[in-house]
């Protein structure tokens, strides 16, 4: 039996976190984000023709939501889990009566809510320098919850991996980041060149971006069935990894 006062409150402790924060947690990538529609929208998105019949200021709504999403959602719950393993209290954590499915529920639960959160405030945001549709808004959602599930436990196991501060940032700063401006955020796979163009669908997260822009326009540059496939793929292996961790107590009793 799952205890759901123990969740409530470990997922609880993390939001009223993320609104102590609010200032960086929120408007930081907002302001990102109306700059990016600035630049690529309004200044370049001008002289750029329609892709796949979709105006660029539009088109590039899905990719700049994902580069929010990922980046805020694997910071948010890697800080979430080192936090505790920083100051000593995991330990309390560790000894009480709380199992790993209400730990786990608590910590993702919370960083999968403050992913939504940022993502209507994205998409508000977004409304107000372009008319973007959604023509599958029940699969927009189902895909945009799977992927904040994926990297909050993604997030957690760097939380658990990270030593220091420098390492609980060099992934999201140095990888993810990169990855999610070169998977495709800005522009279709199919305007590069031989070879880059398939060279490009090694980086997974064109599949991300590929399957959120489905949802959104019903076209993309990946059959959408593949990026669900991937999404999974990717959220059952963090899965495990994080009941390796509990399992074996690595980095969390040492």
């Amino acid at each position: 039996m799952i205890n759901w006062r123990s969740t409530w409150s470990i997922y609880t402790r993390e939001l009223l976190r993320f609104l102590r924060t609010a200032f960086q947690s929120v408007l930081a990538p907002v302001l990102t984000t109306a700059l990016y529609f600035v630049v690529f929208g309004a200044a370049i998105g001008g002289r750029m023709p329609d892709l796949n019949g979709v105006d660029y200021g539009a088109f590039i709504v899905p990719g700049l939501l994902m580069l929010t999403l990922l980046g805020e959602t694997t910071s948010n719950s890697s800080f979430g889990i080192y936090m505790p393993r920083f100051t000593g209290t995991i330990y309390e954590l560790l000894s009480a009566p709380v199992g790993v499915a209400e730990t786990l529920i608590g910590f993702v639960g919370a960083a999968m809510t403050k992913s939504l959160i940022l993502a209507a405030i994205i998409l508000v945001t977004a409304r107000i320098f372009v008319d973007y549709s959604i023509a599958h808004p029940l699969l927009a959602l189902i895909y945009i919850m799977l992927v904040a599930a994926a990297f909050s436990l993604f997030g957690f196991i760097l939380g658990i991996w990270a030593d220091n501060f420098e390492k609980l940032g060099i992934i999201p700063m140095l990888f993810l980041t990169p990855l999610t401006f070169l998977g495709g955020t800005f522009y279709s796979i199919e305007m590069l060149p031989k070879p880059w163009d398939t060279i490009a669908l090694a980086n997974p997260i064109v599949y991300l971006v590929s399957g959120l822009r489905w949802t959104f326009y019903g076209s993309a540059d990946v059959d959408i069935r593949i990026s669900f496939a991937i999404t999974l793929g990717f959220l059952a292996i963090c899965v495990a990894i994080v009941a390796y961790i509990f399992k074996t107590g690595w980095r969390l009793r040492a």
